[in-house]
């Protein structure tokens, strides 16, 4: 296991295993921390390990027997469909191991075409509760909700009932980025296992370690506010060389190098759109922490500014006009500029 996982999620993995052998595992389970930090790697390892017929003594599953091979079969066949948040698709069901269920986003066949759910509706979590019903094949059964931040709330109400009527072998396992969106009665319910951004210099030695030049591994980690997974995506994806185009973009908007149109359609024209305006309300909120900003009206236009800007991000989801939405968030960071140009000027 070591040699797969980062030590944050061999240290969530080892600590989980601990609770299982010493009998403190609950039944319900909220695994939670920022996203990109790998818990649903970790849960699916923890499902192989209380499944697995025969545990090896170092907290192991042995990988050779019945239920380690249909759980293999389960990874090979799993589809590759990309869900609304960018992660992989894994339709409820879908697995070769009887006693493994796993909840996610579904497909809506109807109306033509098929498209991916934005939410885990109650439909779903019903289906959980019936075969949580039927004996397990095995040892035990257990249930992947992920991600829990999109189950919707009639679903939530099914699940409280699951949680508030535990059986013997069954475990329900929720996987969430923002455990507060969650109801807090679910919460309450659940024994928490919570990943934490590790420490700098852990951080920077993971990304050294996947081939990342330590320059450039720290200064991604710095734009990515210590998170290591997210650092290690944008060196690999370009997403670093995107944070400084999108910087160099506001900085020519406040000098009035470049126009609001031409900015908002390069910024909506592809699959990026989402990620550029990301990192603008990041650069926003970095300019709003400077300690050398004292001009108490600069500071509220950017805070007003980054939500501004994170509300746009959740417009792209709908039907509205992309590059329309970023003109307005662009004419508006041309605003938030304009009374310390004057102020120059005037100097």
């Amino acid at each position: 296991m070591s040699a797969v996982f980062s030590p944050w999620q061999q240290r969530a993995y080892d600590y989980a295993v601990a609770a299982l052998e010493g009998g403190r595992l609950a039944h319900g389970l909220l695994i939670c921390g920022p996203s990109g930090l790998g818990k649903r790697a970790v849960a699916e390892a923890l499902a192989q390990y209380v499944l697995c017929l025969d545990r090896l003594p170092v907290g192991q599953p042995c990988g050779a027997c019945r239920s380690c091979h249909l759980l293999g079969l389960r990874a090979q066949r799993d589809p590759v469909e990309l869900r609304p948040d960018g992660a992989l698709a894994h339709p409820q069901g879908h697995s070769a191991h009887p006693d493994l269920i796993l909840v996610g986003y579904e497909w809506r066949m109807k109306p033509s075409p098929p498209k991916l759910r934005t939410e885990i509706v109650i439909d779903q979590i019903r289906q959980l509760s019936e075969r949580f019903e039927i004996s397990a094949e095995f040892s035990s059964r257990i249930a992947i909700i992920e991600p829990a931040d999109a189950v919707n709330y009639a679903a939530w109400n099914a699940v409280l009932k699951t949680l508030e009527e535990p059986q013997a072998g069954r475990y329900l396992w929720i996987v969430a980025s923002n455990p507060a969106r969650l109801p807090a009665t679910v919460r309450s319910r659940c024994q928490r296992l919570e990943f934490k951004l590790p420490a700098l210099d852990e951080a920077l030695d993971w990304l050294v370690g996947h081939g990342h030049p330590a320059g450039d591994a720290g200064e991604a980690l710095q734009a990515a506010g210590g998170h290591p997974g997210l650092a290690d995506a944008w060196l690999r994806e370009g997403g670093l060389a995107l944070r400084k185009a999108v910087a160099l973009d506001l900085a020519g908007l406040q000098r009035g190098e470049i126009g609001v149109v031409e900015t908002a359609q390069r910024w909506s024209s592809d699959e990026h759109a989402d990620l550029r305006l990301r990192h603008a309300a990041e650069l926003a909120l970095a300019q709003a922490k400077d300690p050398g900003l004292t001009d108490a009206a600069r500071l509220h236009k950017l805070g007003a500014w980054f939500d501004a800007a994170n509300r746009t991000r959740d417009l792209l989801r709908t039907t509205v006009r992309g590059d329309l939405a970023i003109v307005d968030l662009l004419l508006a960071w041309r605003n938030v500029d304009r009374a310390r140009a004057v102020k120059g000027d005037r100097a």
